[in-house]
């Protein structure tokens, strides 16, 4: 790991956070944060092992690369 960043959360978003955490049935509000967290970071920023090549496809028709 590169260390740890603490993010500081108050008030209703805090207690949408509690509720959602404990819903989903996570072991504590860190656990849900850290993997939600990781779930829209793999949407922006996807492996690139885990790119299909559709998703290729559709980047370099998006740069005008291909048609």
């Amino acid at each position: 790991m590169f260390g740890s960043h603490k993010v500081k959360i108050e008030g209703e978003l805090l207690e949408r956070v509690k509720q959602c955490s404990d819903a989903a049935g996570y072991e504590s509000i860190d656990e849900f944060v850290i993997h939600m967290l990781e779930k829209e970071t793999k949407k922006i920023l996807p492996d690139e092992s885990s790119t299909s090549k559709e998703e290729i496809q559709k980047r370099l028709r998006g740069l005008g690369y291909i048609e």
